[in-house]
């Protein structure tokens, strides 16, 4: 999964593809490197983001879907908590929706996703991206997170979602510490064991640069190693900005699983 921020603040690269033109040829450059699916987002999720409204979101995304749909049938991802958003993003072609809250945030967003019949990305966090590493804290964290994707898988299925339509997400750098990023990365299997796919999004956070004590446009071989452990532990999508270099990393990393 390739990385379009369509934002301002990001943390990584926001700003840079605020244009539409230059957006849309980053996605597809992204896809000639080996992405399966675009995820394009509106609205900086970084710790500490200031929400934006619905209607500058929509501004921001739904040229860009059309401009890529128009242009490739690639796989994209609207990643967005609001129900509007991903409703006009699946319109406008968009084919599943990556929700950081895990259809906690906005109640309608489950009936969107109902009623369109796409994948969902159920994800962890630990309250919002505002305040989520005000001191996060967890008693067992696997316990509480498995616990967590229990919970929202009876959720969906109270809500007409199917099985099929769920992949989970342990959402490394939402409401964690340090220590619990590393955590996530060796026990990844315990989320894989509760029988959907798993997606592990660890590109260039800021457990990397904590480690090595490198900025962001210097953590591609710490991103390849979270990207290596998250593949051997059960990784069904990684969710990166560098595409090229992370698809030839999971290339010799299903290699090595005698998968490729």
């Amino acid at each position: 999964m390739g990385i379009l921020n369509v934002t301002t603040d990001s943390f990584s690269d926001g700003g840079q593809f605020i244009d539409r033109d230059i957006a849309v040829n980053h996605a597809l450059e992204m896809e000639k490197s080996g992405a399966d699916i675009i995820d394009i987002g509106g609205e900086s999720t970084r710790p500490g983001a200031e929400p934006v409204t619905m209607e500058e979101e929509l501004d921001r995304v739904i040229s860009i879907i059309e401009g890529i749909r128009s242009n490739s049938n690639v796989c994209i991802s609207i990643d967005t908590y609001k129900a509007d958003v991903a409703d006009k993003a699946l319109s406008a072609g968009a084919d599943m929706v990556n929700d950081i809250s895990g259809l906690q945030f906005d109640e309608r967003m489950v009936n969107v996703v109902r009623a369109a019949n796409v994948p969902v990305i159920i994800m962890h966090i630990k309250g919002t991206p505002r305040n989520m590493q005000q001191d996060p804290h967890y008693e067992n964290l696997m316990e509480e997170i498995v616990a967590y994707f229990q919970e929202r898988v009876e959720f969906c299925h109270e809500h007409g979602i199917k099985n099929e339509n769920i992949i989970l997400d342990p959402g490394i750098g939402f409401g964690k510490r340090l220590q619990d990023n590393f955590e996530l990365l060796r026990e990844l299997k315990q989320i894989s064991n509760l029988g959907f796919p798993v997606l592990s999004g660890p590109s260039r956070k800021s457990f990397i640069g904590l480690t090595l004590d490198l900025p962001v446009d210097e953590r591609v071989e710490g991103t390849a190693a979270a990207v290596t452990a998250s593949i051997l532990n059960n990784a069904n999508i990684v969710r990166v900005h560098d595409v090229k270099e992370m698809k030839r990393v999971a290339i010799i990393t299903d290699t090595i699983r005698g998968l490729a």
